[in-house]
């Protein structure tokens, strides 16, 4: 299949985007190229992580996720592709992946060490054009993975928080904030069924609260917390209207609790 999507820190609009698309372009015309974030912020591993875990399977098999949230470029740090599930990935060996893997181990992982399949010269710091671009194009083309290098053992992992269920509570932590604000939590809808959703749930983040967890926003009025199991399965919090992570001030990472009467 010849769709690569791309996922960066990049930043909207930035020329270094369209550098990307202009090197797979070259080795791949007839590839189809679909944007699914290029605003990860500056650098932050597990936010790519956490987005390419709750949308590359959405993409059809033999897609292939062209991932570039790289810190370590330049360093000794593996660049791999890799096959998890039935989709392909080529991105740095930073943890970027490790979300993915966790779920579903790799069939194989390979370097990317061949020069036949790098620009050259390589920049030390643009190894997503040089190095990553140019395999996820090959990719495209039915290249065999094999060919970029040897096989890499296993993938780097990174340290996820677990959510700990209990008899009278759930307690989670602030895993990403959307687009509009909104709070998206690692508890997931499945840790509250069979207990009460109505009043009686009382849902604490930081120094707020809400009781209920709702099924659309529009249950609550403008300007309202609210407490909802998101598009994605995971229970969220939002303020009607309004970005709860501004008006708020939570950012990744805050505790977050269900807890029933």
């Amino acid at each position: 299949m010849s769709l690569i999507t791309l996922t960066t820190d990049f930043g909207s609009g930035s020329p270094y985007t369209a550098v990307l698309k202009g090197v797979i372009l070259t080795i791949n015309p007839r590839a189809t190229l679909v944007d699914i974030t290029h605003d990860i912020p500056a650098q932050d591993i597990r936010e790519g992580a956490v987005v390419l875990d709750d949308v590359a399977n959405r993409f059809p098999e033999g897609t292939v996720h062209l991932a570039v949230v790289d810190p370590g470029v330049g360093t000794e740090r593996a660049i791999v592709c890799a096959r998890i599930g039935k989709r392909l990935f080529v991105a740095p060996d930073n943890g970027l992946l490790s979300r993915l893997a966790a779920k579903t181990p790799p069939e194989w992982i390979f370097r990317l060490e061949n020069p036949e399949y790098r620009l050259d010269p390589v920049s030390t710091t643009f190894h997503g054009r040089d190095i990553m671009a140019p395999a996820a194009a090959y990719l495209s083309l039915g290249v065999d993975p094999s060919r970029f290098g040897p096989p890499h053992e296993a993938l780097s992992t990174l340290e996820w928080p677990h959510p700990v269920v209990r008899h009278d509570r759930v307690e989670g932590v602030v895993m990403r904030i959307d687009s509009f604000g909104n709070l998206i939590t690692n508890i997931s809808g499945d840790m509250l069924a069979g207990r009460p959703t109505d009043g009686r749930a009382c849902i604490v983040c930081n120094i707020y609260e809400t009781w209920g967890v709702y099924n659309a926003y529009g249950e609550h009025p403008f300007g309202t917390l609210i407490a909802l199991v998101g598009s994605n399965g995971c229970l969220e919090l939002a303020i009607v209207g309004e970005s709860a992570a501004e008006r708020l001030g939570i950012g990744v990472g805050t505790p977050v609790v269900v807890a029933w009467e």
